[in-house]
């Protein structure tokens, strides 16, 4: 079976090893790159340099504080390309301000989720979003 490739765009490193694990404990074949800051996301997206040989993602997930070019900047970025526009941005923030969640739907995300404080349900919250995405939803095929 082909590997869902997800790219967790990520700069906190207890997020990233919490996302990490919560994704590995699910019995889907998953590719799982991680990137830290905005700008490292939109080489890797657009096959730039180091990533020229990249996997396009079939799913993203995007913090929105992130150094060098926000999230706001980073799904401006994606949703304009006509290369990777077609990828599921699923924003994953402890932001709860309405003017980012309203942001970030007017940029066309996917989805936009709170991360909670706790550990135990940060992991039900990255569970339930490779339950939905990864096992129920249907993800173009990235040519």
């Amino acid at each position: 079976m082909i590997p869902i490739n997800v790219l967790l765009i990520e700069d906190n490193e207890g997020d990233i090893l919490l996302t990490k694990e919560a994704l590995s404990e699910g019995g889907i074949n998953k590719d799982i790159q991680v990137v830290k800051d905005g700008w490292e996301a939109m080489l890797y997206l657009e096959k730039k340099d180091k990533y020229s040989t990249a996997i396009t993602p079939d799913l993203i997930l995007l913090d929105i504080n992130l150094p060098k070019l926000n999230g706001h900047e980073v799904l401006k970025r994606i949703k304009s390309s006509s290369t990777i526009k077609h990828i599921p941005v699923i924003m994953l923030s402890t932001s709860s301000s309405n003017t980012d969640v309203n942001q970030c739907y007017k940029n066309q995300a996917s989805c936009y989720i709170t991360k909670p404080v706790d550990a135990n349900d940060f992991s039900e919250v990255v569970s339930s979003i490779e339950k939905f995405y990864l096992t129920t939803a249907k993800l173009p095929v990235n040519n």
